[in-house]
């Protein structure tokens, strides 16, 4: 008889200890992408960097017939903007944003005073990793992105952006054209082309999205086929439960109407253009249901850094409402090693063992939105079929960019002659912002944004109710004014973004009833465009990724920026706002309305949507 027994696989295997390699998602490629090959043209850039070769190779052209010199700007100090408190009920919190606020990073600079960038045509740096000039910068060069600038936010990323996500040996990032680009570059890879008149409808798959979405990211998918899936939101973003709510969608899925969806898009933080803003537990719930049901997340995350913690309490003070209890607290086991960070509401990324995950960012909205620049953060595997897709259509981003954010987060790389021609003083002018300041920098802009938003709200709060005073009825109550209370719109306090989403109620205007819900939107909002009130909001339809939602409530929402235009500007057109709706409810003949049926009106309307498609991303 043998002297063995047999035992089941898992039995035998040992259990791994610790954080397991991503799941292989490769069955989610597309047929393009599962055959696409490395270029064989870059394979020839790792023998380029060989001390002494002579590159015969390549066909690149030579650097010395670049028409720049140097690339040169005036740039700000990373303590420009004072910073808000991460806690705004923490006395002691309060107390250091205001030393934040008066604290320069190098003690020697004055803050006030911009600094002088350079970015030479030569570096004498050795390292491709720390070498910052026009030399390498404007040649061709690898798909992931620019080597200083990519090591750069490769490390941000791992360490300080997303020190916990959890699965073996973390994720990888790859720089993009901006996160329209990456968006792009994550359906390319995810989704196949599907095509009515040739496909089966069994083929066709989908992508969910909130019931309102930044249309740009809609306008991407829809062309390759996509079926658009729109799931319920609230004042935090999309729900994990309920009727429309996420697991509702999936669990009842019709595939009559095509695959069910296996690709989400979603902003989580800021929501455009609700701005709602996801809490860790409906994170958790969301992604739970999306490991079940195999959906892999498209996160576009352009406002993470814009979170606004005084928006509670100042929404219930403003109210009348007792405050809210404080959320509560997340830790990690990594800290990124800087409070304002440690601070934010973290990305899927923290929860996603799978590897499900595929992270947008941007310098859109922390530098600007000409830079068109940006990264791509997700598993290895995932990261190396964007790769692929990037060697064979944009390539890297632009050089010019390139080069100059990362001299700008960097430091100074001037060549050794140039540099010892400098004065003391004018070496020290600018060493770079660094981490330090480049997180200095983003706390700045949240402090500054933050204080719009409070302002903006402040007045509209002022404006959501029409009151009149009426006369007594008896001759008893003759001593007392007779009050009534209309209200015209309504809206939240955003927790983080740039826009106030705002709520019309049309069915309490006196023609509502006479006049067709949707004609009264266009109308009010032709009258705003108008002499005294000359403000234009972003009409809520624009933002409705089916015509079902659009017809049913998109007419009933504008969306109101408080970021593009001046402090003193978001003060006014704000209170412009709330005066030129308080008029419009006081309109009790149709005749007085421009409705949106006249030639100019439908103009307006057409140029407003082309517009708007691109607004805010």
């Amino acid at each position: 008889m043998a002297d063995f027994e047999y035992v089941n696989r898992g039995d035998a295997t040992e259990e791994m200890k610790g954080p397991k390699p991503p799941l292989d998602f490769s069955y989610h490629f597309s047929r393009v992408t599962k055959n696409r090959k490395e270029s064989s043209v870059k394979q020839f850039y790792k023998y380029f960097q060989i001390p002494g070769i002579a590159n015969l190779a390549g066909g690149l052209p030579n650097a010395s017939f670049f028409p720049y010199d140097t690339l040169e700007a005036q740039i700000a100090q990373p303590e420009r903007f004072k910073p808000t408190p991460n806690d705004p009920n923490r006395l002691d919190e309060l107390s250091l944003s205001q030393k934040l606020s008066n604290i320069s990073i190098n003690n020697r600079r004055d803050t006030s005073a911009a600094a002088h960038l350079t970015v030479p045509h030569a570096s004498a740096v050795a390292d491709p990793m720390q070498k910052i000039d026009l030399t390498t910068a404007l040649q061709y060069g690898t798909a992931q992105g620019y080597p200083p600038l990519f090591s750069f936010l490769r490390q941000f990323t791992r360490e300080n952006l997303q020190p916990n996500v959890p699965y073996l040996n973390g994720p990888e990032i790859i720089l993009t054209n901006g996160s329209t680009d990456g968006l792009g570059k994550a359906l390319e890879a995810l989704s196949n082309i599907w095509i009515e008149e040739r496909d089966w409808i069994r083929e066709r798959e989908g992508i969910l999205c909130e019931e309102f979405a930044y249309m740009n990211a809609i306008q991407a998918a829809r062309p390759r086929g996509l079926q658009i899936v729109p799931v319920k939101i609230d004042l935090e973003g999309m729900m994990p439960f309920g009727p429309g709510g996420l697991e509702d969608v999936l669990s009842n899925w019709d595939e009559k109407t095509g695959k069910r969806p296996h690709l989400m898009y979603t902003v989580t933080i800021g929501q455009n253009p609700t701005s709602g803003t996801l809490s860790i537990q409906r994170r958790k719930d969301i992604y739970t249901l999306c490991s079940k049901y195999d959906v892999m997340i498209i996160e576009d995350d352009p406002y993470w850094y814009l979170q606004f913690p005084s928006a509670i309490g100042k929404e219930a003070e403003a109210r009348g409402l007792p405050s809210p209890p404080a959320p509560p607290v997340h830790s990690f086991e990594k800290s990124s090693g800087y409070p304002f960070l440690d601070s934010l509401v973290p990305s899927y990324l923290n929860f996603d063992p799978d590897g499900r995950v595929i992270r947008l960012d941007t310098f859109s909205k922390t530098v600007a939105p000409g830079c068109r620049l940006g990264w791509i953060t997700a598993q290895p595997a995932i990261i190396e079929r964007i790769l692929r897709i990037t060697e064979s259509s944009t390539q890297q981003p632009s050089g010019f960019v390139q080069a100059m954010i990362a001299e700008l987060l960097m430091g100074p790389q001037p060549a050794a002659a140039e540099f010892k021609k400098k004065s003391k003083h004018e070496q020290m002018r600018f060493s770079g912002w660094q981490t330090d300041g480049w997180v200095r920098w983003l706390a700045g802009l949240r402090g500054s944004y933050e204080h719009r938003m409070n302002n903006m709200c402040t007045n509209l709060e002022e404006g959501r109710f029409l009151l009149k005073q009426g006369t007594p009825i008896k001759s008893t109550e003759s001593d007392w004014a007779v009050i009534s209370k209309t209200k015209m719109y309504s809206f939240d306090w955003p927790r983080a973004g740039m826009f106030v989403w705002v709520h019309m109620h049309f069915e309490n205007h006196p023609l509502f009833g006479k006049v067709k819900g949707d004609k009264l939107a266009m109308a009010l909002w032709i009258f705003l465009t108008k002499v005294p009130y000359l403000v234009l909001a972003a009409p809520g339809a624009m933002f409705s990724p089916t015509p079902e939602i659009e017809a049913e409530k998109g007419w009933q929402y504008y969306r109101l920026c408080f970021a593009a235009v001046s402090e003193e500007e978001v003060d006014k057109s704000s209170k412009r706002f709330a005066e030129g709706v308080k008029a419009f409810w006081l309109i009790k003949d149709k005749d007085e309305l421009d409705d949106g049926s006249s030639p100019e009106a439908l103009e307006m309307q057409e140029g407003m949507v082309d517009l708007g498609l691109n607004w805010a991303c």
